[in-house]
């Protein structure tokens, strides 16, 4: 697969198993996904940062159809979430390890202000690595 000189790095730090994104050197903001320009001050400088690959769990929501994409559904029970990293840029992503019974008690714990833990997990999606999520230990 080609890729643009931009997604390059993020994909090939994927492949080693690290999470990459942009910080403006200007503001000092993180872009994630990856950009060339600053999306909050709008400068046009920015430079490659590793995140650490840990977050917090802000919104949950199950798909309508499980079964809709083998490469998820094979892994085990997911849903799709808002996650926060620590460094305190979000994206949605697919959060492995949660059903029915886990998205109800998860939602209450994020309503109530607790704070749910989730951490990379890199998986390989035909051809290419992908940035999933899992429920840290005990959540």
């Amino acid at each position: 697969m080609k890729l643009e000189r931009l997604v390059k790095p993020y994909y090939d730090a994927l492949e080693e198993g690290r999470v990459l994104a942009r910080r403006c050197l200007e503001c000092g903001a993180i872009e994630f996904p990856p950009h060339y320009a600053c999306n909050t001050c709008g400068y046009h400088a920015t430079e490659w940062v590793e995140l650490s690959g840990h977050g917090w769990l802000k919104t949950v929501m199950l798909p309508a159809n499980t079964t809709a994409d083998s490469r998820l559904s094979s892994s085990g029970p997911y849903a799709f979430g808002e996650v926060e990293f620590d460094e305190g840029v979000t994206t949605n992503v697919v959060i492995y390890g949660i059903n029915r019974k886990k998205r109800k008690i998860l939602r209450e714990k994020i309503a109530n202000g607790e704070k749910v833990g989730v951490h990379k997990r890199i998986v390989d999606l035909g051809g290419y690595k992908g940035l999933h999520f899992e429920l840290d230990e005990g959540e």
